[in-house]
């Protein structure tokens, strides 16, 4: 019998050879989209170093770059206007060049802005990626193609987290982390190459006045997600920013040891993604997102508050409990919009997330500067999943083995399953 870990490699459903092609492209679509969205959380600390910036400081640095988002909601328009190839391909080349220039800013302000350009591209990227997955997998396969693309996205970062070593070489070696990101480039190449349209906006476009090119995004769905998202990166924006700060201020560690710290906490949560993917898809969305986020939230938050083995248990459970949750979570941001307004209302969600979650860095900079414990901290902002477990629990819909067309009636002229 195979144990679970290989089954959730597998499809829930059987795919064509359509669908596994596009799994595989969007897969290394992510390489670069995760890079430049981890790069910054990773070596801000070292920047702040030679810049002379601190908690406080970089709190706000963090909030700034999140706030660069708004920048991905005219892309995500663009998205439902020209389609998802398009800005997938746009985003691919245009992130890492961008990102790289944080290489060579003179202060901690320049290199603020340049992820604040750089970073915001690569989260429209990895909208698009999804927003894409959604519209091409059936209705048992969605969040699993979303769990293989996040077990992706870990090459990316992990990418940026092996590169930090680096950052431990002199003062400022911090910089040669963000030219790694520059090797990223042969993927937009492949995209170019290969990546086709995803068929629904096909459809979509070749519609001139049905119901479903005038669809509108719903309300209560839309404010629902939002207030969601918020919650939960409130506390996971706070804990990877402050992360490497903790490790490096309060337990000492060098760039290495930070660096196989992250890896080895973070890396096996794939596991959790796996398992996640499958159980979202076979035993339904909601009970495994309201039981597996608070956990991980709880467990994540004590690692700051322990040292040794059982921090590193702590963040290491913490991680794949969270990964569990994922792919369920992921997954709504997608399914409960209509192909016309998928992009932006996915956007729309990922912007709100990331600002509300820059107010959470502001705080936690200035309670750390007020000697406030790591600990109290992130105990304090686990609050937040703990009450998106409940909303999950007693709002949400569920979703699994239900066709987007169904979740979305305006979009029945465009069902081809």
């Amino acid at each position: 019998m195979k144990s679970p870990i290989l089954r959730g490699f597998r499809a829930p459903e059987p795919l064509t050879k359509r669908q596994r092609q596009v799994v595989v492209l969007l897969a290394i679509a992510c390489f670069p989209s995760s890079f430049v969205n981890t790069v910054f959380t990773q070596t801000v600390a070292y920047a702040a170093s030679e810049f002379g910036i601190g908690e406080q400081g970089q709190g706000f640095g963090a909030a700034v770059v999140r706030w660069g988002v708004v920048i991905a909601l005219p892309l995500a328009s663009l998205a439902d206007r020209v389609g998802r190839r398009t800005m997938i391909l746009l985003t691919a080349w245009l992130a890492p060049i961008i990102t790289s220039l944080g290489a060579i800013a003179p202060s901690f302000a320049l290199l603020v802005v340049t992820q604040a350009l750089g970073r915001p591209l690569g989260i429209a990227l990895n909208v698009f990626v999804l927003v894409f997955a959604v519209e091409e997998m059936g209705a048992n396969s969605r969040a699993w193609a979303l769990s293989i693309l996040a077990m992706a996205s870990g090459i990316g970062a992990g990418s940026a987290v092996a590169a930090i070593p680096l950052a431990g070489i002199s003062e400022s070696s911090w910089r040669y982390v963000y030219l790694v990101g520059l090797g990223w480039l042969v993927i937009a190449l492949i995209l170019t190459r290969k990546l086709p349209e995803t068929e629904r906006f096909r459809s979509l476009a070749q519609h001139e006045s049905d119901r479903a090119t005038q669809a509108h995004i719903h309300g209560d769905r839309l404010a629902l997600q939002v207030v969601v998202a918020i919650l939960i990166n409130v506390f996971i924006a706070t804990a990877s920013i402050f992360q490497v700060r903790y490790l490096k201020d309060v337990r000492g560690y060098s760039a290495s040891l930070i660096a196989l710290y992250s890896v080895v906490t973070v890396v096996p949560a794939s596991i959790g993604l796996i398992i996640g993917g499958r159980l979202a898809e076979t035993a339904g969305r909601k009970t495994l997102a309201a039981i597996a986020t608070p956990i991980g939230a709880l467990l994540i938050a004590s690692s700051f508050g322990l040292s040794g083995f059982a921090m590193w248990c702590a963040a290491l459970l913490g991680g794949i409990a969270l990964a569990l949750a994922y792919p369920a979570m992921s997954v709504f941001r997608n399914e409960l919009f209509p192909t016309a307004k998928r992009s932006i209302a996915s956007a729309m969600i990922t912007t709100a997330s990331l600002l509300g979650g820059s107010a959470g860095l502001i705080v936690a900079g200035i309670l750390l500067e007020r000697d406030f414990s790591y600990f109290s901290v992130m105990l304090t902002f686990s609050s937040g999943p703990i009450l998106v477990a409940i909303l999950v629990a007693f709002v949400y819909p569920e979703t699994a083995h239900r066709k987007l067309e169904e979740l979305n009636p305006e979009d029945r002229d465009l069902e081809r399953r």
